[in-house]
């Protein structure tokens, strides 16, 4: 009797075990697809986060949300709306603390207990002082079961635009790097030379697509003439900000930006002393002149100021692509968040423009200021990813 009672009470411990297990792995799988949701939204949101949600009620997905262009409606009140009566005694996953605060629209918490959800699983909490634990207290408070922490990680690093301009008042910054198997961005001259394969472009055209904005020197614009727009079919309306720093305001009329400055926006961040009527000619062509500091201690722009300028007209996700000058600059003020650094088999030559406006790549690959996330290849070229430490 005794051993069978023993017996009954393990079997039902390994049972507990094996549910939570299982419990476990499907919330898991359920706020994986409420991350995915998210990043639908990336460059589109405006300053409000990128956020994804998923209803669930008896293991069935009853409604999906994701916040929606130009930041609302909110990616919650979406599952919600598609989910109608089935949202009662639903679990809600999602990316982002719900929020708790009077904005342009009512707080999603009030939705979310008004809908009758009995539990929320949450992957991190809003920094944002507004709602800063305020919207899972006001869900706690309604007798909602609230859990936190689930794929904070992966939260947190798809969330980083909203973080870093609410904590640091600036945007998340990615650089991006392609450079030949010799360690150069361009040929001789600055003359521009094909690097990486179809394949690794269209990645960074998605990369575009999911920035707010993206940034080039004058530099860059002068040699290459490009248009920054993404080139993905059916994607042109999600080309990013073009942002150009031109301390002098050199940027000719006749360039493909200003051209395109009244369909695709075009930012030129200058000097507070470059000429007014230079800023005046090309504002009337569509482009709009930014003024902000130039650096104390080196010749140009400063940084730190051109990036709270940006995050104070809304980027939350910036993409730095050079030239050389410009990743130097943003690598040797250890700036860049996250590098995409893309390798080509292909060497360009001796005379070739260095990466990194002279320095080694060492600077980046063998810095204890960065470690690498993941390594990939992508057709005929290998892409290495690297978080700030």
């Amino acid at each position: 009797m005794i051993f069978r009672i023993l017996e009954e009470q393990v079997g039902q411990k390994l049972a507990a075990e094996k549910a939570a297990k299982a419990g476990e792995s499907s919330d898991r799988r359920f706020m994986q697809l409420a991350l995915a949701l998210g990043r639908r939204g990336q460059g589109r949101t405006g300053t409000n986060p990128a956020v994804g949600a998923v209803l669930v009620k008896d293991g069935i997905i009853v409604g999906r949300g994701w916040t929606q262009d130009g930041g609302r409606p909110h990616a919650e009140v979406e599952a919600l709306r598609r989910a109608g009566d089935a949202a009662r005694g639903a679990t809600l996953y999602v990316t982002l603390e719900p929020c708790s605060h009077h904005g342009r629209s009512p707080p999603c918490a009030d939705a979310i207990i008004a809908a009758g959800v009995a539990r929320v699983v949450s992957a991190i909490e809003d920094p944002n002082p507004l709602v800063g634990g305020q919207g899972h207290a006001r869900l706690r408070a309604s007798g909602i079961a609230v859990e936190t922490g689930l794929c904070a990680e992966e939260a947190a690093r798809d969330h980083a635009g909203h973080l870093h301009r609410i904590r640091d008042h600036r945007p998340h910054v990615t650089l991006k790097l392609a450079v030949s198997a010799d360690g150069k961005i361009a040929a001789a001259g600055h003359k521009p030379v094909a690097i990486t394969g179809e394949a690794a472009n269209a990645r960074t055209h998605l990369l575009r697509a999911r920035s707010d904005a993206v940034l080039v020197g004058i530099g860059t614009v002068l040699a290459d003439d490009p248009a920054l727009t993404c080139r993905l079919p059916g994607m042109a309306a999600q080309s990013p900000i073009r942002v150009v720093l031109d301390r002098s305001l050199r940027i000719p009329t006749t360039s493909k930006l200003v051209h395109s400055a009244r369909t695709t926006p075009l930012w030129l961040m200058a000097s507070e002393i470059a000429e007014a009527a230079t800023a005046a000619r090309l504002g009337a062509a569509g482009a709009e002149v930014v003024h902000v500091a130039d650096c104390a201690d080196a010749p140009g722009l400063d940084l730190p100021a051109v990036l709270r300028a940006l995050s104070d007209k809304g980027v939350t996700r910036l993409l730095v692509e050079g030239g050389a000058r410009v990743a130097a600059a943003f690598v040797n003020r250890r700036l860049a968040d996250e590098i995409w650094l893309w390798h080509s088999q292909t060497p360009i030559g001796a005379d070739g423009v260095d990466a990194l406006d002279g320095q080694a790549l060492t600077a980046i690959t063998d810095s204890p200021h960065w470690r690498v996330r993941s390594t990939d290849r992508v057709g005929a070229d290998r892409l290495t990813i690297y978080d700030s430490n």
